[in-house]
């Protein structure tokens, strides 16, 4: 059966998400109701120098990173660095607990320890980094990887998360994250979902949530598509991590505000997970950290917050000298953010 939605169908459907637009975005600009996000993680309070805690601030999101940011001898190590910078959660790559990123087998008691070592620090895992190339054109490929996936995901309860953050993937042999021409044929498209649904089926007995960014050198690379994968799959088990940096294909750059408002209008509901890096240029650029390029993160972090997204944010695409930098940019707009919906006395 194809999977492609007849274009009639396609158009109308988008021009109903667009005008859902000025719902979400005028929710963007006045108090907004977090009912219905109970599923999204407590945030943890952030300590002002004082030692007082900035309330406000920490009513918006978390503030984590991609732990394999850091290069320490272990596991604890690792999430030492994270606590020290100050930040409430990390997304894990499993080379940071010794293994594999996508490993035969997880221990028991490493997975326990995984979670304990977190819980000491008052650290969430956000999500653990399944990555694999999904739209690969060799099945053995694709079936290697959901493999490691169900592995991912039978550890998951154990090392105290509920997240899986994947990658669509593309039709190249060398990089998942490199564009390929055939990327978008019907072929890849039908492989890619294909795969998907497996991915999902292996997810929902382990209650986890499996989060594919739409990143525009992979077979979702837009918005649309990324909307079109979530209205064919149906599943409570597939959202979204959103990386705004990665949503701008070449010529975008000047309408960086109308890609930003539509992404959100299509997928505001379905995001679990955001990523924080920068962009200096359109097309495959979003390699910058958090802070250091053109994208307007007044906006991105008006959006996530107008959806009710109250985390995490993870910093990725940084050395960690650049951590304090962009954890303090971050704070900074969150401060200013909740400084705006705060009604005058």
């Amino acid at each position: 059966m194809s999977h492609a939605t007849p274009q009639d169908a396609h158009a109308c459907s988008r021009r109903q998400m667009l005008k859902a637009a000025a719902v979400t975005l005028g929710a963007t600009l006045a108090p907004v109701s977090l009912a219905g996000t109970a599923e999204r993680s407590a945030p943890t309070p952030h300590h002002l120098p004082s030692g007082k805690v900035d309330h406000q601030q920490a009513s918006l999101m978390q503030i984590g990173i991609l732990l394999k940011t850091f290069s320490r001898p272990n596991l604890e190590a690792y999430f030492d660095a994270a606590k020290s910078y100050g930040l409430d959660c990390v997304q894990l790559e499993m080379e940071c607990a010794g293994l594999a990123p996508m490993p035969d087998a997880i221990a028991p008691e490493l997975a326990a320890r995984i979670r304990r070592t977190a819980a000491e620090r008052k650290m969430t895992i956000a999500a653990v980094q399944g990555t694999f190339n999904m739209c690969h054109p060799d099945p053995a490929h694709r079936a290697a990887g959901l493999r490691g996936l169900r592995v991912l995901a039978a550890a998951c309860p154990q090392m105290g998360t509920s997240k899986i953050h994947i990658c669509t993937g593309t039709r190249s042999r060398i990089n998942m994250w490199m564009r390929h021409p055939d990327n978008d044929s019907p072929a890849a498209w039908r492989d890619m979902s294909a795969c998907i649904r497996e991915a999902v089926a292996i997810a929902e007995p382990f209650g986890v949530v499996l989060a594919f960014e739409p990143e525009v050198n992979n077979v979702v690379n837009s918005a649309q598509k990324a909307r079109r994968l979530l209205d064919e799959i149906r599943s409570p088990h597939l959202k979204v991590t959103m990386d705004a940096a990665n949503l701008f294909h070449a010529g975008q750059l000047p309408h960086m505000r109308e890609v930003l408002d539509e992404a959100f209008a299509l997928l505001s509901q379905d995001i679990v997970l955001a990523h924080a890096k920068d962009l200096n240029h359109d097309g495959d650029a979003g390699h910058l950290p958090a802070g250091h390029g053109k994208l307007d993160y007044d906006r991105y972090l008006t959006l996530l917050h107008g959806c009710g997204f109250k985390g995490p944010l993870l910093l990725h695409g940084l050395s960690e000298s650049q951590v304090p930098g962009c954890v303090a940019f971050l704070r900074e707009k969150l401060a200013r953010l909740a400084r705006a919906e705060t009604p005058s006395p």
